[in-house]
């Protein structure tokens, strides 16, 4: 399982290490540079899911790294910080291309949020823009999930699901290797808005989850990107 890897832009070293701490405790795999041009150097060699990004840092700025990642890269989620608190100073952040805009001192906890509703958001959006293989039947390793039939079997044994839990499944299913959050998965399935507190896709992940690996032996099919959402590999 491969972690969601975020990148901490900021000169200031002790801004960087906290914010690296609390990052790396939720299961994101951190990587930092200390100026611009040490963050597009980053970009170029590693896959980067989300930036953390300061406005004043040596060499290259912060608004000329959002305009060149705009210009080179798609949809990767931006939060720019700044100790500037000016009205101004936001709009030029936020219409230059960032995501998201935070004044430093900040709190660190608001910081870890917005840097989840960020990754919740980009998924969404991935999830909208990439079609699902509609396809009647689909088959992974032993499992086969037919469509038509509303069915599930692992070697001809069915496997009992409820009507909600096949549609998790065949929507991870069919969008093999793409991360969905719980957001994207409730109002996929559910066909209403997902609120922040609301747990009831993790409950029937677990249930569903339960229910495979007792059929597959303990494999376990449905895959956890921690802090960002579920996935199934091929």
């Amino acid at each position: 399982m491969n972690p969601i890897q975020i990148l901490i832009a900021d000169d200031d070293l002790e801004i960087a290490k906290l914010i690296k701490i609390f990052l790396t405790n939720e299961g994101y795999q951190v990587l930092t540079a200390n100026n611009g041009r040490e963050a597009l150097d980053v970009m170029a060699k590693e896959s980067v899911q989300l930036i953390v990004l300061d406005v004043m840092m040596p060499e290259m700025d912060g608004l000329e790294v959002v305009r060149t990642v705009r210009a080179e890269y798609d949809g990767i989620p931006i939060l720019m910080l700044s100790a500037k608190a000016e009205d101004m100073d936001k709009i030029m952040g936020l219409t230059t291309g960032a995501d998201d805009y935070m004044v430093k001192p900040f709190n660190a906890l608001e910081l870890l949020a917005r840097v989840k509703s960020l990754l919740r958001r980009s998924m969404l959006l991935n999830t909208q823009a990439q079609p699902a293989q509609d396809q009647d039947e689909i088959q992974i390793q032993s499992l086969k999930i037919n469509k038509k039939l509303h069915a599930v079997t692992v070697e001809e044994r069915n496997v009992n699901l409820t009507s909600t839990e096949f549609d998790i499944l065949y929507l991870l299913a069919s969008h093999p290797r793409q991360v969905f959050s719980a957001e994207a998965i409730f109002e996929a399935v559910w066909k209403d808005k997902f609120m922040e507190s609301n747990n009831t896709v993790m409950v029937h992940i677990s249930k569903l989850r339960d229910k495979l690996e007792s059929e597959l032996g303990g494999v376990k099919l449905i895959q956890t990107v921690w802090g960002v959402g579920y996935k199934i590999d091929p």
